[in-house]
């Protein structure tokens, strides 16, 4: 099945639903209203024409800096690009969120007639995030929902074990969020006064490196210094 009768043939089962069907690179993707993804996915799984039986992944992304450039190349002088020199992330307000600023995607397989599908959906503006489980429809997606509730903070309604799988038990925010800060909220040492492991408010200092914005082809202001010192000393 090429991907022009895939889209007819989930256009012809799909109809009632809204969705935009994109064909790039050789991929289908089509994008959905998160309050039709269950429908939508027994449908992609039950349909004979369809049968996308197998969940390969799922992937969640945060688009709070979407757009922004970090690397501004028109920007360019002597003294370097403008990227790492100041990096300033403002946070959502804590009651809502925009609308598209979580991305969820799921990967299918439909090993009957070996085609793929992606499904592209937003969790709204809810805090937290909030989508329905697909864990009765395929099974593998429990540890992937729980991996993206781990690090991107998305709440899977309905999911049976809902729990962090890959950090630290205790652990405080999502790590893979933009507004997450690069050193975290704690850190973990071994204490010796209570013989065991802790985790306490992380000490290091969030200030950026101070940098000298000079050429290296001119040299910097340090090493001028120390070589007119040297000659001074030698005279």
């Amino acid at each position: 099945m090429d991907n022009h009768t895939l889209i007819n043939s989930l256009k012809n089962k799909l109809s009632a639903y809204n969705i935009q069907y994109h064909d790039v690179k050789n991929s289908v993707t089509i994008e959905i209203s998160k309050n039709d993804l269950i429908p939508i996915c027994k449908t992609l799984k039950s349909e004979s024409s369809l049968k996308f039986n197998m969940l390969i992944d799922i992937c969640a992304v945060d688009y709070l800096t979407y757009g922004d450039a970090d690397w501004k190349t028109l920007d360019a002088t002597n003294t370097g690009f403008s990227r790492a020199v100041k990096k300033t992330i403002i946070p959502d307000p804590d009651e809502n969120y925009d609308e598209k600023r979580f991305g969820i995607f799921y990967q299918l397989l439909s090993l009957d007639h070996n085609m793929r599908l992606s499904i592209s959906t937003y969790t709204g503006s809810t805090n937290p995030p909030t989508i329905d489980s697909i864990h009765g429809i395929w099974n593998a997606s429990d540890w992937f929902e729980r991996e993206a509730f781990d690090l991107m903070g998305i709440q899977f309604k309905g999911h049976p074990d809902l729990r962090r799988i890959l950090t630290d038990y205790g652990f405080k925010g999502h790590p893979l969020r933009k507004d997450f800060p690069l050193t975290g909220h704690t850190e973990v040492r071994y204490s010796e006064d209570k013989k065991k492991v802790i985790s306490e408010p992380v000490k290091l200092d969030q200030e950026y490196r101070v940098f000298d914005f000079e050429s290296p082809w001119e040299g910097t202001k340090y090493i001028k210094k120390e070589t007119e010192k040297n000659k001074t000393e030698k005279k």
